[in-house]
């Protein structure tokens, strides 16, 4: 992780395991939303389907525990992209009180998707990315890393110098920012995809010039979308974006071949999914709550002669480790030539 890097989750702690608001632990923030609503509360969050009651809890326990916090923030923000990445921040940021919906603005090329998101959210959304920056406290740079170059023409000269820029475009390094832009305040993180429901994790760093309160914005902000770890040097970006950024994919594909496998072994194909992704997810969340290492709950897993050990030298035979090394690895030197090899 680096010096002077360290982790907060969406409850704006540092440190910590808890993980109660994604996954198999949710029993306790369950408990404490009942508590909190009362019988109505109670009956409303019921009446939901799975997904949407974790995303409701996910929320709810960001907007309470940045609630302290609002009156010192009430953002002004600005995103120059409307894309999944862009809307999950702005509906966070909403969701948890960090702005109002008058004080954010989109900016879209695309009509139809600009009156989606003013239509969900109540923000104003402009074709101009220009119109977007104007007056907010953050714009955060939401587009994919081919489109940068129009952004620097579109916003360069046009910054104020007390205006901070969120990046969150793959593989464009600070100091490419600040030169396309013609600004010196600048931070780049690197979240992944879980962030749509509030279960992301984000790696950011900033430059020298961006001030104490910017900081605790941008990671208020960021944390609206899971956990959250500033890292001191920017050389660990660019792993990040192999290992967290690319990684959901990764666990997509393993999810994938779990399935198919059950599937050729003559399980109904939905039923070797359900068993794959629930295994994935349980899995991981034993990984995080336990505190133990991945090594010591493989071996616990794994008896003497067992069908796990005769899995498990397969996956060696067919090179498991060394494939997924590769695969980050490539991640890597195309996240460096994105940014022009920084």
């Amino acid at each position: 992780m680096g010096r002077g890097s360290r982790l907060r989750g969406n409850d704006g702690k540092e440190g910590g395991n808890d993980g109660n608001e994604a996954g198999g632990g949710s029993g306790v923030a369950w408990e404490r939303e009942t508590r909190r609503g009362g019988d109505d509360a109670c009956g409303e969050i019921a009446a939901l389907d799975g997904a949407s009651r974790l995303l409701y809890l996910l929320l709810a326990e960001a907007g309470g525990a940045f609630a302290a916090r609002r009156d010192s923030l009430d953002m002004r923000v600005g995103f120059i992209g409307g894309g999944v990445m862009a809307e999950a921040m702005l509906g966070g940021a909403l969701a948890s009180g960090l702005c109002a919906p008058g004080d954010a603005a989109v900016g879209e090329p695309i009509e139809a998707r600009r009156g989606e998101l003013t239509a969900r959210y109540g923000v104003a959304a402009h074709e101009r990315n220009a119109a977007a920056a104007e007056g907010a406290e953050f714009v955060v740079v939401a587009v994919k890393p081919q489109q940068i170059g129009g952004v620097y023409a579109d916003l360069r000269g046009s910054l104020r110098p007390e205006q901070t820029v969120l990046s969150i475009a793959a593989g464009i390094p600070t100091r490419a920012l600040a030169d396309g832009l013609g600004h010196s305040r600048i931070i780049r993180a690197m979240p992944n995809t879980p962030a749509q429901i509030g279960a992301g994790v984000s790696v950011w760093t900033a430059t020298p010039e961006t001030p104490e309160d910017a900081l605790e914005g941008a990671a208020s902000l960021l944390a609206t979308l899971g956990r959250e770890i500033r890292v001191e040097s920017e050389d660990y970006l660019d792993i990040a974006t192999a290992l967290s950024g690319s990684g959901p994919a990764y666990v997509f594909a393993f999810i994938e071949a779990l399935t198919e496998a059950g599937a050729l072994l003559g399980m109904a194909r939905e039923t070797a999914r359900t068993l794959a992704v629930e295994t994935t997810a349980g899995a991981a969340a034993l990984a995080r709550e336990s505190g133990e290492s991945p090594a010591v709950l493989r071996e616990r897993v794994t008896s003497p002669g067992g069908t796990t050990a005769a899995a498990l030298r397969e996956l060696e035979r067919g090179g498991f480790r060394t494939a997924v090394t590769d695969a980050v690895s490539a991640a890597f030197r195309r996240a460096r030539e994105l940014g022009g090899g920084a």
